[in-house]
């Protein structure tokens, strides 16, 4: 009988076995179907994401005349919404130069010129709404003038 009981606890132990030879593979197809799952409702849920973000405000401007008199040529900076509130830069302007702008509240225009190296002489002047603000002479070699002002929130107009 010894033999017997052998067979007896050998038989379970093979059944269990061959019930299990085909479950990795179920396994395997589950939980790859799981993240599939997983991935479509990220990609559904980022294209019905309808939540509207806020638009950035505009920036309040105001209306800015630079204007640059004399004669030859001279490197001008000045100050202008559309480059975001900073510099722009023209090198080897022809005098006499004018230019309108908005210009960013908060920001100070700003234009600046500086002579070539033959010298001469140059006036800048700065207007805010038509207003004149303030008025500048270079003169010589590298003669530089800078005219500048205040955008304040009371000269608000766009």
């Amino acid at each position: 009988m010894p033999s017997s009981e052998i067979a007896e606890n050998t038989a379970p132990q093979e059944s269990e076995h061959a019930g299990t030879e085909g479950s990795p593979d179920r396994q395997g197809l589950l939980l790859a179907g799981i993240v599939l799952l997983a991935c479509l409702g990220l990609i559904g849920y980022g294209m019905l994401d309808t939540d509207e973000r806020p638009e950035p405000q505009a920036v309040p401007t105001a209306e800015v005349t630079y204007e640059v008199t004399g004669t030859g040529t001279a490197e001008i900076s000045y100050l202008a919404l559309s480059e975001g509130g900073t510099a722009t830069v023209e090198k080897g302007v022809a005098l006499p130069w004018k230019k309108s702008v908005r210009a960013p509240l908060g920001k100070a225009p700003t234009v600046v010129v500086v002579l070539d190296g033959k010298g001469g002489q140059a006036a800048c002047t700065l207007a805010i709404r038509g207003k004149h603000v303030q008025r500048s002479t270079a003169t010589g070699e590298f003669g530089r003038a800078t005219c500048s002002g205040e955008l304040l929130s009371d000269d608000r107009e766009g």
